[in-house]
């Protein structure tokens, strides 16, 4: 093992792929801020830049916009509940109030050292349990998929701060947005309405765009715009105390062992991982009410799970050639470009590319650490822009960045659309980050729903009859009644308290 990260130094540690990874980095960082970008049409954009560099080159660089992204969706979300990717849209949920009670540093400050911690995690397992990840997840098809899935959108409903029933509905909600369009078996176009545009489905960047960051500012815009000033703080200040590093720790871990195993999971990534992690901090905690009102362990647990994710949904790439989404199918294709076959003889055949890539993930990691603690104060001071001058820009950046992914006015009004259902969500207490996770888990639980009843020939034996799958499906069942059992002890508190 020393020897591979001796030969991935040497081949990583030269000023070019220093210099392009660090590059990277800095991109995927700025361009994950922006909202409605995100990596993919990053690395879309920049994808011809690697046809005149070396294939390591090509690959570092591509990757800490990757990696990179998923940090820098984090800082929008937490300063303006505007999440920068899909998966940072958690992040608003604590985040967000943490800005509002003027804690901002803290919560860039958590974030960026849960982050790294999560990444340096997912790191280590890509080194050492790469071969061990890619048996497990072959073992995985479409029974154990979708166990998987039934699981996320359980974990789900206990996202939402009020009634589980509201978090129950907007799961199905969730669900139901995510038939819209050409159905995957058939070819058969499922309530489109007549409208060709919705043939595709509904983008899930404008879905997030619209719930999160539109509702945020007409909330705001009705509110007056009215915000307390941004104090001026040291980096002292950005601290967080004694006590709250102590209540961050376990979650980092345990939110980057979510991130680890999800993002070596082909079709799940970062997205679920984080959710799945919250929801279980929240669902555990001794002090569930806290969340949402700015809990540290709310931003700690995802935030290491999604880097840990992002990092290892490289395992099923690189050593099957397998890319778990629709970034990864991008690298994919710059290896294709230099003449590249990821697959298991990847490590043998090149190792030079195989461990410096490895070798620059450490680095990448290292350089966002250092890149962005310093630029905290920077990050905070958007929140001294007036919102006469935030509001046009940010609205903007949302238009254009849903209308860059397809080129659509359409999206770009659909966008606003869901931007008003998320306003009435907030004046009736749903919340709609379960919506976007029924969403994002609708399509894949009906896939491998049908995929398994197709392998079976119409036997349902074939989710019990399948350890892993019977197994999750049992974890979802107690997970369901710890819940239920959960709300119905809290209504006989309250009935308990509440005066004859």
């Amino acid at each position: 093992m020393l020897e591979n990260l001796a030969i991935g130094f040497a081949a990583a540690a030269t000023v070019q792929n220093l210099m392009w990874c660090f590059a990277g980095v800095f991109l995927g960082t700025f361009i994950g801020v922006l909202p409605g970008v995100g990596a993919l049409a990053a690395i879309s954009l920049l994808l011809p830049i690697t046809y005149y560099l070396e294939p390591l080159t090509a690959i570092v660089m591509l990757a800490g916009i990757f990696y990179g992204a998923e940090y820098g969706g984090s800082i929008s979300a937490i300063l303006l509940n505007l999440p920068g990717t899909t998966s940072s849209a958690v992040a608003c949920l604590d985040g967000y109030p943490m800005a509002q009670q003027k804690r901002a540093g803290v919560a860039l400050f958590i974030t960026a050292i849960a982050s790294f911690i999560g990444g340096t995690i997912g790191i280590v397992l890509l080194t050492v349990a790469g071969p061990v990840f890619v048996t497990v997840a072959l073992n995985f098809s479409a029974p154990e998929y979708f166990a998987l899935m039934v699981l996320g959108l359980i974990a789900a409903s206990t996202i939402s701060q009020g009634s589980r029933l509201k978090g129950l509905a907007m799961v199905l909600v969730g669900l139901g947005l995510g038939t819209v369009g050409m159905d995957i078996s058939t070819g058969v176009s499922r309530f489109t309405l007549g409208v060709d545009e919705l043939f595709d489905g509904i983008s899930i960047v404008a879905l997030a765009m619209g719930l999160f960051g539109v509702a945020e500012i007409i909330a705001s815009v009705r509110h007056g715009g009215k915000r307390a000033p941004v104090p001026k703080f040291s980096m002292r200040d950005m601290l967080p105390t004694a006590k709250e590093m102590r209540a961050t720790t376990t979650p980092i871990l345990r939110g980057a062992s979510f991130g680890s195993f999800f993002g070596a999971l082909p079709g799940t990534g970062a997205t679920v991982a984080s959710f799945i992690s919250y929801s279980f901090e929240k669902q555990f905690s001794k002090t569930p009410e806290r969340f949402g009102k700015g809990a540290v362990e709310g931003i700690a647990a995802p935030e290491s799970s999604n880097n840990a994710a992002a990092i290892t949904a490289f395992i099923p790439t690189l050593t099957l050639g397998i890319p778990g989404t629709a970034s990864m199918a991008l690298i994919l294709g710059a290896f294709m470009i230099h003449g590249i076959t990821p697959g298991p003889s990847l490590m043998t055949a090149q190792p030079d590319l195989f461990w410096g890539l490895i070798v620059s993930f450490w680095i990448g990691n290292l350089l966002l650490l250092v890149l962005n603690i310093p630029l905290i104060r920077i990050w905070v001071a958007l929140l001294q822009i007036p919102y006469r001058y935030l509001y046009p820009a940010i609205i903007t950046l949302i238009c254009v960045g849903v209308y860059s992914l397809d080129r659509s006015v359409f999206d770009v009004f659909l966008v606003l659309g869901l931007g008003l259902l998320g306003y009435g969500m907030r004046l009736l207490d749903f919340e709609p980050a379960t919506l976007l996770l029924g969403f994002v888990l609708g399509p894949l639980l009906e896939e491998n729903f049908r995929r398994a009843l197709v392998i079976s020939r119409g036997d349902f034996g074939i989710f019990i009859d399948r350890p892993i799958a019977a197994g999750v499906l049992g974890i979802s069942l107690v997970l369901l009644l710890w819940t239920v059992w959960q709300g119905l002890r809290r209504r006989r508190k309250t009935d308990a308290d509440r005066p004859t």
